[in-house]
């Protein structure tokens, strides 16, 4: 199997940000969303990311949030990237990557082949696509819900950005999703976790080993 970057997503100390990194991820992703269990205040995520060693990238995760909320966090956390993951719209995704000079990453929820479009939208708008499982209705949670898609609708397709899959991944499964998208980025969060919110380093560990 070919090198592929993982991003664990969610973390919330700082023996989280050492187990990623000692296994080699190449992202960790901070929740800023009251409604998760992964939720960070500003004063958590600053130390968490003045923790992270260099070449970690530090993704800060929002769901439709607004300006004010934008500049707070970025104004606090020492970022590298921001992942959209609620509703932005292509133009929104443009005005938050021309806002803050950051690389974008949107989300888009695929459940069948009728949301495959969005994916080459947001990719005229976006610097990466995170293409995860559509959450269900009246979820409280757009994404970190343990559930997957059927990796047979993007298995071979190309799009115009790198991408990274999401959705229901853990040790036990993200080699048979690599092999059957041709992800070379790959996403986790309720995956390497021992309850909603902990995660568990044993696990991560067998997640990273698990893509190489």
């Amino acid at each position: 199997m070919a090198a592929v970057r993982v991003k664990i997503c969610g973390l919330r100390t700082e023996a989280d940000v050492k187990a990623a990194a000692s296994s080699g991820a190449a992202y960790v992703g901070l929740v800023f969303f009251p409604k998760s269990p992964r939720h960070l205040s500003l004063a958590q995520a600053q130390g968490l990311a003045l923790a992270a060693p260099p070449g970690l990238a530090k993704v800060a995760l929002t769901v439709d949030a607004d300006d004010a909320t934008l500049d707070e966090i970025v104004e606090a956390v020492p970022l590298d990237m921001l992942q959209l993951h609620g509703h932005e719209t292509p133009e929104r995704v443009a005005e938050v990557r021309a806002r803050y000079g950051l690389p974008v990453m949107k989300a888009v929820g695929v459940s069948d082949e009728t949301d495959l479009p969005q994916i080459l939208e947001h990719s005229l708008a976006a610097d990466q696509i995170l293409i995860d499982a559509k959450a269900p209705k009246g979820a409280a949670l757009p994404g970190g819900n343990g559930l997957t898609f059927d990796w047979r609708l993007i298995a071979g397709r190309h799009w115009i950005r790198p991408w990274m899959l999401a959705g229901g991944l853990g040790p036990g499964n993200v080699a048979e999703a690599v092999r059957r998208t041709g992800a070379t980025q790959v996403d986790v969060s309720s995956g390497v976790e021992s309850a909603p919110g902990v995660k568990d380093a044993a696990r991560i560990e067998a997640f990273l080993k698990a893509t190489r």
